[in-house]
């Protein structure tokens, strides 16, 4: 008889023991495997017919990028879910697999929605498991030095060894293009990618990076600030997770004050702001156990469903105003600086900081004493301004040459027409003046900044097939942030266009001293302008090669297309045979 007990215990158990995560079965100390989470992902999709899992494109590991799709009303075409008004909730996991917690609440979080029949009505919410599926792989339980488990985790950098929260412009992975995929078709309102944070000690297990206000559109802002944050940090504090913005200390310690993230279109959070989505970073604790960790991102991405769902009309009704308006939108900041003049107060728990002499080098290192806990009230300065802005054209000419570019435009929902005919337009363009770049690569990049731009109105000819892009599109802020040179996060500052800074013709000294003779003898002006250069500057006054090269620059001989940027800006209307 007892066996008999034991059997139909351990049977009815079953159920529920087959739907435990791997996290769950391990005691909540490893994280999930790539594969065993989309082994645990299609057992849900099979079992439940509100749940259905999608490939979209590759990743530089060879494997597609997966997409799990929750719709109570097992709709899962994006055009029809958004054709019956209901809002998109997409959640991104594993960008860096060494920050795993996103990874495992999720898997969670499908299955109990699921189970206990939650799916909320309006809300469709769309899952990717693992974004890093490369860096997934590389697993060990060294790489996080400072983090308090799991056991093993995956790597931060991708089988190109990129950090893919700094390829959403650039796109150098696949998996970037992939996630643009899956951005674009699907049109989340609202955007979550789960980290883990690294810095100081305090005592709170999760902090949070929202889009910040200022460069978010102002309509979506003020929903963010005056509603959306505020109720998720309500949320978070009644189920014993007490948040604080994302320490990002000033000084040493927190008490210096903490300072807003201003996240650049190369972020996840910061290209989702291009598309007039809401995107936040949640950032959990490193030094927290793992097991809190888990829990406190499972706990915040049920407040989101709970706080789409009660919002879901009002978050749908700002997306459309937000994109209306950036469709008709003339000026766009392109560089931000904070105002540190401007900042709130906020109740900070923490730690106290103090020094001791280091047990490696002997000299003072910083250290924070748990058992000194305090709650003290510091500065947050999280107040951006614009620092370059600019008016937009009517249009941008994009000659196809330039193979790459106009394949993001497409891949981001902008609309492009081509040319039908040759034709020559009066256009204006920049000539890159003068810029820094960095000297050591960045993310496989040697970044421009600082560029100074001369702008020429000047004829030009294109050709059948070349491209025009009117700005006047919900996709505006990606136009226009991509394309200017001098926006932070630019193509051009990514190397896109670094053919057009090379000489492709010279001359010969000896032969063009005699060209450039009869080029003074001709033109008085030049001469002038000759003799007055070397007047104002003495280093040039010593060089003959310096000289010759500047009358060969203000002559016809030197090509008209060196330093010219091949984006040109259509400033007049004209009419155009499009196709």
């Amino acid at each position: 008889m007892r066996n008999t007990f034991v059997f139909w215990l351990l049977f009815l158990s079953l159920p529920t023991f087959a739907q435990q995560t791997p996290y769950e079965s391990s005691g909540k100390k490893e994280t999930t495997t790539y594969k065993a989470a989309i082994t645990y992902y299609r057992a849900l999709a099979k079992k439940y017919p509100q749940a259905k899992l999608q490939t979209y494109g590759t990743t530089d590991f060879g494997l597609p990028l997966h997409l799990l799709i929750l719709s109570k009303d097992k709709i899962f075409d994006p055009i029809s879910i958004k054709k019956v008004n209901k809002r998109v909730l997409l959640i991104n996991n594993g960008i860096h697999p060494g920050e795993p917690e996103g990874i495992d609440a999720s898997m969670m979080l499908a299955r109990d929605l699921l189970q206990n029949n939650q799916l909320p009505k309006d809300v469709v919410i769309c899952i990717i498991p693992v974004y890093n599926i490369d860096g997934s792989f590389n697993r060990t339980g060294t790489s996080r030095a400072n983090q308090n488990g799991p056991i093993a985790y995956g790597f931060r950098g991708n089988s190109k060894n990129l950090d893919l929260n700094r390829d959403f412009i650039k796109t150098d992975s696949k998996n970037s293009a992939a996630f643009q995929l899956i951005f674009n078709t699907w049109k989340p309102e609202i955007f979550v990618d789960t980290h883990t944070s690294n810095g100081s000690d305090y005592q709170y297990v999760m902090t949070l990076i929202p889009t910040q206000k200022d460069k978010l559109n102002s309509i979506l802002s003020g929903y963010l600030t005056s509603t959306l944050v505020p109720d998720l940090y309500k949320g978070m504090e009644q189920l014993g997770y007490p948040m604080v913005p994302y320490v990002n200390s000033l000084g040493e310690t927190p008490e210096s004050g903490i300072s807003g993230f201003i996240e650049s279109p190369r972020y996840s959070t910061g290209y989702a702001n291009l598309h007039n989505s809401i995107g936040f970073m949640p950032e959990t604790h490193m030094l927290k156990s793992f097991d809190l960790r888990v829990d406190a991102t499972y706990k915040l991405l049920s407040n989101y469903v709970k706080i789409v769902q009660r919002d879901a009309k009002l978050i749908g009704e700002n997306k459309r105003k937000a994109d209306d308006f950036v469709s008709k939108q003339k000026t766009f900041p392109l560089e931000w600086k904070l105002n540190k003049d401007k900042f709130d107060s906020i109740s900070f728990k923490g730690f106290e900081g103090a020094k001791k002499a280091s047990n490696v080098s002997g000299f003072d290192r910083l250290y924070y004493d748990r058992t000194k806990p305090y709650t003290k009230t510091i500065k947050q300065y999280n107040n951006y301004e614009p620092s370059v802005s600019i008016e937009k054209p009517i249009a941008y000419i994009i000659p196809k040459a330039w193979d790459k570019v106009i394949a993001l435009l497409k891949l981001n929902h902008v609309k492009l027409n081509e040319l039908k005919t040759d034709v020559k337009l009066n256009v204006e363009s920049y000539y890159i003046a003068d810029m820094k770049t960095g000297t050591r690569p960045y993310e496989g990049h040697y970044l421009h900044n600082a560029g100074k731009l001369n702008a020429v109105n000047q004829q030009i000819q294109y050709y059948a097939g070349d491209f025009v892009v009117y700005v006047n599109q919900p996709e505006n802020r990606y136009i226009v942030e991509t394309l200017e040179p001098q926006a932070t996060d630019s193509f051009f500052n990514w190397n896109f266009f670094d053919s057009i800074l090379d000489m492709k013709e010279h001359f010969s000294a000896y032969i063009f001293e005699d060209t450039a003779t009869e080029l003074l003898k001709n033109n008085p002006a030049l001469k002038a302008r000759l003799e007055e250069k070397k007047l104002n500057d003495t280093t040039f006054a010593k060089s003959s090669s310096a000289q010759l090269d500047f009358v060969y620059k203000n002559s016809d001989y030197y090509e008209k297309t060196h330093n010219r940027y091949p984006v040109a800006r259509l400033v007049r209307d004209v009419k155009l045979d499009l196709k």
